[in-house]
């Protein structure tokens, strides 16, 4: 681990103005950033640890909705009694990821952050474009099997790696942020992790310095919840494909799809489909995929997936 200094911020746009310097990365639970400085995939200059700014509570808005703490940790948010009632959806996804002990320090801002789980993007010895921008992309015509089948690019094929995001995707979250000049924004969940494009470096649309401070949820949409998780092993693996979605009585609902994109993957055009099937909606929603001879079995396996939820929510 390369050397770096380190700072405990004292407000949100104190903390925003530290980070934005070069060099400068937040440190929330760490359990992501560290791992990666560690092998130095990750290696910032100045640490600004924003643990003491109190975004540890879950509200509940004016509107119907809950205000989720950017420092909620994934324990205490799937653990809330009205997040399990109201969005269970979302508890389905935490569960489904990591360990215990990480979703005990984890949290909702850093789980929306994580980076890729790429091999080639831990391996500093490989060509990677999100590690090293214009060096590569060692994936590309290599082992690809855990590796993205669309919204990639011939820069990348790397996955997002989260499942709460993939519920949230659903559920029509948005992001609230602070900067270093006091700006505030709210940024629809759908709009904040990049397609891969001529920039894969670049994983989300903040800018330097920008803090997460709060993940809003509107009001629940009822239905039944489901989170279909399929990996190569029954706990603390990576999704190979996972489905987030919420089905309501007459056959209707919200789909996303984990392990497959850059992004938490969902069509809307595609759930107008959902009465017709399975195959119907995943048509409509891999478009335009570009798998690899390695992954071209997500393909079926979202299907499958899918269907699997959509008989849940008949029996």
């Amino acid at each position: 681990m390369k050397a770096f200094t380190y700072e405990r911020a004292k407000d949100a746009q104190g903390a925003a103005r530290a980070a934005a310097q070069p060099g400068a990365k937040f440190l929330a639970g760490g359990t992501n950033l560290l791992d990666l400085m560690k092998i130095e995939v990750e290696t910032p200059a100045h640490l600004v640890d924003v643990q003491d700014l109190g975004f540890d509570k879950i509200e509940e808005t004016r509107e119907g909705g809950l205000r989720i703490g950017a420092l909620v940790t994934n324990t205490d948010l799937a653990a809330d009694a009205r997040v399990r009632r109201d969005y269970s959806v979302l508890t389905r996804a935490i569960v489904a990821g990591a360990s215990g002990q990480l979703r005990n320090k984890a949290s909702t801002a850093g789980n929306l952050l994580q980076r890729t789980r790429c091999p080639y993007f831990y391996d500093t010895n490989m060509a990677c474009n999100k590690r090293k921008p214009g060096s590569g992309c060692a994936a590309i015509g290599g082992y690809s099997r855990q590796l993205g089948v669309i919204g990639v690019s011939d820069k990348c094929i790397a996955t997002f790696p989260g499942d709460m995001a993939v519920a949230m995707r659903v559920l029509d979250a948005y992001v609230e942020t602070i900067d270093a000049g006091g700006q505030r924004r709210a940024i629809p969940i759908a709009d904040f992790h990049r397609l891969w494009g001529d920039h894969p470096e670049q994983d989300t649309v903040l800018k330097p310095g920008e803090l997460i401070t709060a993940v809003t949820l509107p009001k629940p949409i009822g239905g039944k919840h489901f989170y279909e998780k399929v990996r190569d092993r029954a706990s603390y693996a990576y999704a190979l494909v996972s489905v987030a979605a919420v089905i309501q009585p007459d056959g209707t609902g919200r789909v996303a799809f984990g392990g497959v994109a850059p992004r938490p993957w969902r069509v809307e055009a595609a759930e107008a489909l959902l009465p017709q099937g399975a195959a119907a909606v995943t048509a409509r929603a891999f478009q335009g995929a570009t798998p690899t001879k390695d992954n071209a079995f997500k393909l079926p396996l979202a299907t499958r997936a899918l269907a699997s939820v959509i008989a849940q929510s008949k029996a």
